[in-house]
């Protein structure tokens, strides 16, 4: 790992955490960025549980075909709207996780917003 390398994953990680703590007591839905996958959680930090999840890697979004990226993301922001509104949840808190909020994470946010949830 060179110098470079280790330096951004330090200021990301600083971010992350500066976003993070400004969220915490709340209901938030959580997004991890991969190269290939997106995933999305939602959890409850007063009792330190996930409530519900969804990502590119489920077996419900795997059989619905290629797709784009965003369209992936934003499907997987509509399904985890849809898992929240069987338990009840319909308000949370946005934890883009230090990433730009731009393309696959917006995207994410856009579905998860038409699926009912709202930030």
């Amino acid at each position: 790992m060179s110098r470079f390398d280790k330096k951004f994953k330090r200021r990301a990680n600083r971010v992350h955490y500066k976003i993070r703590s400004k969220l915490f007591g709340k209901l938030r839905l959580s997004v991890f960025r991969s190269e290939r996958h997106i995933y999305a959680q939602i959890i409850d930090d007063a009792v330190g549980r996930t409530l519900c999840s969804a990502s590119t890697v489920d077996a419900a979004f795997r059989g619905t075909g290629k797709t784009s990226n965003c369209d992936a993301s934003r499907r997987v922001g509509e399904m985890l709207a849809g898992r929240a509104k069987d338990i009840g949840i319909n308000e949370v808190v946005f934890d883009r996780g230090g990433y730009n909020y731009h393309g696959r994470v917006k995207a994410l946010a856009d579905g998860a917003h038409n699926g009912g949830l709202l930030f």
